[in-house]
């Protein structure tokens, strides 16, 4: 076939009026695109497959309207579409400018009002639209492979036995015992210290600290995190490094992510431990920068029993079928709910299953908790996310108290449980640290800082001491069990405002050790 034919062909076919099937396409796209650190790929697949079929099937309808005018019909299944996709953004840059403003009552018939006028301009009958579809087709392909080639160029493939930061300190003589130990790393999402708890709530966390001593645990009495946001504190901890020493990109003149969350990742913890033939096994955050995906055994949640996933309720947001979430014939609230307990379920579940399995793990697990959404009262039952936010979604310090406190007790009763069925299915006495990457929101500068600490090390619980932080806790490990030669840090703590990251400026210790 020569150029010439080729060229014929993709004339013609540009000449047919599909756009509104790439159109429909488009939205979903789009916002996973803009979304794609956040949201795994595979959760716009279902959304995807729907904003399709629905694009077709009204192109279907419109064109049997129009008594088969393929073109006409088209363009106008491309107008309604257009209204119908853009509908929820502009409701939400409007609530986001002005929160006070009565927009629900005017917007849709605005709305209405433009699907009037474009029944109008499509009627008239010397317009037949027969030119305009290769251009429209080409507007439309150009939308979508700009959000595919965004989502692409935003994922950083490698092989998951990689390190995502320059100077990860990986050790290459570490020994795996004969009888190595399995280790549980439990990042429990802003976990805050026990006299945080109390000062701050009067909430004495007493009961679950005896639990864990008396199953000889040593439990920090002064620890802190080394930063107070997630990814930096995880960053910190699982390459055993302080940010500022780990790359020359956590500079203050930047906030990018990717190579943070890439970190995160391909940690210099995981490459040891992969390293040493250890099984690495994650669960599933519902934070794709998060999840380490592509360990040997990634542990999801079976099919949300929601019906409905955090991805769908935002793109559900964005559509005029926003609507039926104001009507309260679909409420994407209550589906994060189930969606959060899902997973919380699935992660403690998985305990009995990873505990008995016979080759030698590294089982990293971060659970959304006591971090908001509020999704359980101190029994386990659920409670409606919501409650504890006002109109603008904010948390008011009560209501975080209150759901704070619920979720926090729910999940120590849930982590003493997994504690007794490690223990009770190891053959070897395992490794487990358990760790709030940082304390509770809504705290004063200083205090954000005080985590929990607590961590099972037999027979080398005396290289612990009460003011250790994260960034030396696998150094310790490494140190201890597998012949390592890292030298222990400096305790340090740093904060960083928002929006800037790398800004960091260091916070006292206040224990006095």
């Amino acid at each position: 076939m020569n150029l010439k034919n080729i060229m014929n062909i993709v004339t013609n076919w540009f000449s047919k009026p599909w756009y509104p099937i790439a159109i429909s396409a488009y939205p979903v796209l789009a916002l996973l695109s803009a979304n794609i650190g956040q949201v795994r790929s595979d959760s716009a697949i279902r959304p995807l497959v729907i904003s399709i079929a629905f694009g077709g099937l009204l192109f279907f309808i419109v064109w049997l309207l129009f008594s088969r005018k393929t073109y006409k019909a088209a363009f106008f299944t491309a107008l309604v579409l257009a209204l119908f996709f853009t509908f929820g953004h502009v409701y939400i840059a409007i609530d986001t400018k002005y929160p006070d403003a009565n927009y629900t009552i005017w917007l849709l018939p605005v709305w209405g009002i433009l699907f009037v006028l474009a029944v109008f301009w499509v009627t008239r009958p010397k317009l037949t639209f027969v030119s305009s579809a290769s251009t429209m087709n080409t507007i439309a392909i150009a939308l979508v492979v700009m959000s595919l080639w965004q989502t692409i160029s935003t994922v950083s493939p490698q092989g998951a036995h990689a390190l995502g930061a320059p100077n990860a300190p990986v050790q290459a003589d570490l020994v795996k015992p004969e009888n190595a130990p399995d280790v549980y790393f439990f990042l429990l999402d802003s976990y805050g210290r026990a006299d945080l708890l109390y000062r701050a709530y009067g909430f004495d966390n007493g009961g679950f600290i005896h639990d864990l001593e008396e199953r000889d645990f040593y439990v920090a009495s002064c620890s802190q995190s080394n930063y107070v946001r997630t990814e930096l504190s995880l960053g910190s901890s699982l390459n055993m490094m302080y940010l500022q020493d780990l790359s020359d990109t956590f500079k203050p003149d930047t906030t990018a992510r990717r190579l943070l969350w890439n970190s995160l990742k391909h940690s210099a913890v995981r490459y040891n431990f992969e390293s040493m033939g250890y099984t690495t096994i994650n669960t599933d955050t519902g934070f794709e920068w998060l999840n380490v995906s592509d360990s040997d055994l990634f542990l999801s949640p079976p099919p949300i029993s929601s019906g409905m996933t955090e991805f769908e309720g935002l793109f559900l947001s964005t559509t005029l079928a926003r609507y039926a979430q104001d009507l309260g014939l679909v409420d994407p609230d209550y589906f994060l709910g189930v969606e959060f307990r899902d997973r919380f379920h699935s992660a403690f579940n998985s305990l009995d299953e990873i505990s008995k399995m016979p080759e030698p793990t590294f089982s990293y697990i971060h659970v959304i908790s006591p971090h908001p959404p509020f999704v359980f009262d101190p029994e386990g039952n659920p409670t409606y996310p919501p409650d504890f936010w006002n109109e603008q979604r904010q948390y008011p310090a009560d209501l975080y108290q209150k759901g704070y406190v619920n979720q926090l007790q729910y999940l120590n009763t849930t982590m003493t449980e997994a504690i007794d069925t490690i223990l009770a299915n190891s053959e070897t006495p395992p490794i487990i640290i358990i760790q709030g990457d940082h304390g509770p929101w809504l705290q004063p500068k200083d205090k954000r800082f005080w985590n929990l600490t607590a961590i099972y090390f037999p027979e080398h619980k005396d290289v612990l001491y009460p003011t250790i932080s994260p960034v030396n806790i696998f150094r310790l490990v490494f140190n201890s069990y597998f012949g390592g030669n890292y030298d222990i840090l400096e305790d340090v703590s740093y904060f960083s405002p928002v929006p800037k990251l790398y800004d960091f400026s260091e916070v006292p210790y206040p224990c006095g050790y």
